[in-house]
Formats: structure tokens, sequence, C-alpha cells
């Protein structure tokens, strides 16, 4: 199931790289898509809904990145 975010922090292209990178190592997560316009537009591909919290968590393995779920 696909679920809307948004990420704050990124600034570049090498920042929605590691994002994505990072995030795709949870065994719950399939795919995730970075946008810049409009800037840390998020959509993740789960197997299972994660929290916001867990999200972070993995997130917290890069510094300076907060992500928030869009409804």
């Amino acid at each position: 199931m696909k679920y809307r975010y948004q990420i704050n922090g990124i600034s570049c292209g090498g920042c929605i790289t590691r994002i994505k990178k990072t995030l795709e190592e949870h065994p719950e997560v399939e795919q995730v898509e970075v946008f810049l316009q409009p800037m840390g537009a998020t959509i993740v591909t789960m197997n299972k809904k994660l929290t916001v919290e867990e999200l972070q968590g993995q997130l917290n393995k890069l510094e300076g990145y907060t992500i928030a779920e869009i409804s």
C-alpha cells in the first residue's frame, strides 16, 4: 500500500538518494519515491503500514531529517 509523507531537511538530490536508500533498508518498505517538487513530498510503498515513529526511527540513521504523514 502507498502512503504519502512530507520529509523536511532535504536540500539536494544527494539527500534524496540517502533518504531513499535508508528507508528502503526497512524490511516492510518496498519502494520510496522522494520528490524535489514539491520539496520533500514522499510516497512510501509498504507491505505493512509503519507508524510515523517507526519511519522516523529508520530516518534517524541519517541526521537532520524529519517525516510527517500527509492526510
